[in-house]
């Protein structure tokens, strides 16, 4: 029973439902440049907006008589709540409504329809929580005064199933085409869109199917591709009875796009970005990756060559012409080249790729001013030239490195030369490391590895130097005081040690450093492993006497003499392979044909140690002016007059410094 309650409480509702609406009237040429003023003017997408037709528009005849639409515009009030809602929690943003709606649960929603003589059923399943379909609801549309049969499995079964987006027959109804809809096309003047009015049906008339429209399309002669399916389905769905709705619209050209270069590296250098660690998430600023490396050969871009245009047609077929791309002329910089196929530009040498004046380029050389916080560690296949100094804590990392100024405890590595013009403080823990060889004025408490040569203007102090060819120290001062040095061929200087031997200062030739050093740490190895084979040995021993005498042992004594066992045979095959590379190492060292020489121009003090081969001569007096060599026949260190060095060691090519 309705009462005045009731009616009272739907009327406030519906109320609150108009006072929610946003409207603005829009007057415009066509009802889309009206929804999309609306949208601008009410601050929402056009998705969120519904209208009312105030006024019919027309386009004339030439122009002349031509009327705008007038449409009376309004939000949907469920998307002006849902903003509301998000403004008051502090999260809104319109720009996100439409994301945030297709986040939320959606309602199951059905659709009945009277095609022919059938009933038809459209069903879309709810989506997350959203409310399912009620059986009773579909039944109150289906049952008709002119409803003559109708299958309720089948409506039960697309209720729980749904119908993939397509009506399904569910039942019969009596059909009078007398009462079916009225379909007309109209189609603009310059044939680039066309709009549908539909006349509402009357009972038992036959409702506007997609068939039914597409099939009024094609009797005006509106290509099939220009019939906007999306909108057709619309319309059958939620039909805007006596109101021009738009669904079909002219094939566009599509110009063709220009060529254009396609590249593999960041061309805009302020886009580079610090290396993030992954484990903390913090950005190391000494890795800043502000330099791209690239090597001969890589692919560094590709020009994708002009498009053509792709012409349109309108409704009726008139063809619609298109732009064709233009191509545009690649120039190459410095160090590139096309590859083969003629569109990819690859690197002809290794360096730093980048945009120079426009043109993409590879520099085989990096300069800097210095390295320290502003640049972070520097990475490159190139040569780097330095102007200042390496600042402390920093690695620099290329093929050839050049400082200028004063390289502080860092780390250098370069496949290559290094050359540093005012010194090395290593302060104990700097690192220098050359594929080729180190030119310095000097190196203090610093380790250095070289594969060829060291030259040293003015002193090493307290170093460990070694170099698979020869280490050099000349100059005025030109002093080794203290440290371990080691060259397969000449150590040089004029004087080495220290007055009263108060450092310890040893030396090494003749040998292959890199090996001895290795023998070493394999000997420490072979001592550490036989000391714990020996003591595991006494240990099995001492259990199995046991086992003998009671012969059976406790379960956890079983299992650690397994144990023990197991170890003790891993120990014994790593000491086979360190005893072999052990063997092969000091024969290496016996076959080793270099002529190892210490030479002192000036004076070699009490204290020093210099082992030529595994000869050790140590220095009980001072001496002065000696050539230290090896005895083939006494197998012993000698002593002769002083020898200039005998490997005359210029600079490198390209070296410009002082």
């Amino acid at each position: 029973m309705v009462t005045l309650e009731k009616i009272r409480a739907e009327m406030k509702s519906r109320l609150d439902t108009d006072q929610q609406l946003h409207n603005v009237d829009v007057h415009a040429d066509t009802i889309d440049e009206a929804l999309a003023d609306a949208a601008v003017q009410l601050d929402t997408k056009v998705g969120n907006l519904q209208y009312e037709v105030i006024e019919k528009g027309s386009d004339g005849f030439l122009g002349i008589g031509k009327k705008p639409w007038k449409l009376k515009i309004y939000q949907d009030p469920s998307t002006v709540k849902k903003v509301q809602k998000l403004a008051s929690e502090g999260l809104f943003t319109d720009d996100e409504l439409e994301d945030t709606e297709k986040t939320v649960d959606r309602d199951g929603m059905f659709y009945v329809r009277h095609f022919g003589s059938d009933i038809m059923l459209k069903i879309v399943l709810p989506l997350g929580s959203g409310a399912p379909i009620q059986l009773r609801e579909v039944l109150d549309e289906v049952k008709r005064e002119d409803t003559i049969s109708f299958d309720e499995d089948a409506i039960k079964k697309y209720i729980k199933n749904g119908t993939d987006n397509e009506y399904q027959k569910v039942g019969d109804y009596k059909h009078v085409q007398a009462g079916d809809v009225l379909i007309a096309v109209d189609i603009a003047k310059d044939e680039m869109s066309g709009t549908l009015i539909v006349s509402p049906p009357a009972m038992s008339g036959q409702e506007a199917s997609v068939e039914a429209i597409k099939r009024a399309c094609f009797q005006q002669g509106i290509l099939a591709d220009c019939v906007l399916e999306d909108k057709v389905r619309e319309f059958v769905d939620s039909p805007v009875y006596n109101t021009p709705f738009e669904i079909c619209h002219a094939v566009m050209p599509v110009d063709g796009h220009d060529s254009y270069i396609s590249y593999n590296f960041e061309t805009d250098p302020k886009k580079l970005k610090p290396k993030v660690s992954e484990e903390s998430g913090r950005i190391n600023f000494k890795q800043l990756n502000q330099i791209q490396n690239v090597i001969a050969g890589q692919p560094l871009a590709t020009k994708v060559p002009a498009e053509k245009g792709k012409g349109g047609k309108t409704l009726l077929g008139r063809w619609l012409d298109a732009k064709d791309g233009k191509d545009t002329v690649v120039q190459l910089g410095a160090n590139t080249e096309w590859d083969r196929d003629g569109i990819t530009i690859k690197a002809s040498i290794d360096g730093e790729v980048m945009i120079v004046n426009g043109k993409i380029t590879v520099e085989p050389v990096k300069y800097l001013d210095a390295v320290n916080v502003k640049t972070g560690d520097i990475k490159f296949v190139g040569t780097v030239i330095i102007k200042g100094s390496v600042e402390e804590g920093f690695r620099v990392e290329a093929t050839n490195i050049e400082v200028n100024g004063i390289v502080d405890k860092s780390h250098l590595e370069a496949t290559g030369n290094i050359i540093v013009s005012q010194g090395i403080f290593g302060k104990g823990e700097g690192y220098i490391k050359a594929g080729k060889s180190l030119w310095a004025k000097f190196i203090n408490e610093a380790t250095v590895e070289v594969e060829e040569n060291v030259v040293v203007n003015d002193s090493i102090i307290n170093s460990n130097v070694t170099a698979m060819k020869n280490i050099i120290v000349r100059g005025k001062k030109a002093q080794i005081l203290g440290g371990h040095l080691l060259a397969t061929e000449e150590i040089c200087a004029k004087k080495i040690g220290s007055p009263g031997g108060g450092t310890e200062t040893i030396l090494e030739v003749g040998i292959d450093p890199r090996a001895k050093k290795r023998l070493e740490e394999l000997q420490k190895m072979q001592s550490k492993n036989t000391t714990e084979y020996e003591k595991l040995d006494l240990d099995i021993q001492t259990l199995e006497q046991q086992k003998k005498l009671r012969k059976k042992l406790p379960q956890d004594k079983e299992d650690k003499l397994s144990e023990f066992k197991e170890k003790q045979q891993q120990l014994y095959q790593e000491l086979e392979q360190i005893n072999d590379e052990i063997a092969g190492i000091q024969a290496h060292l016996k076959e080793l044909k270099a002529i190892g020489k210490v030479k002192a121009e000036d004076t070699v003090y009490a204290g020093v140690k210099i082992y030529i081969r595994d000869a050790l001569d140590e220095i009980k007096m001072d001496c002065k002016k000696t050539t230290f060599f090896y005895d083939d026949a006494s197998k012993l260190s000698k002593r002769g007059e002083y020898e200039p060095p005998a490997a005359d060691i210029g600079m490198p090519d390209g070296y410009t410094a002082d």
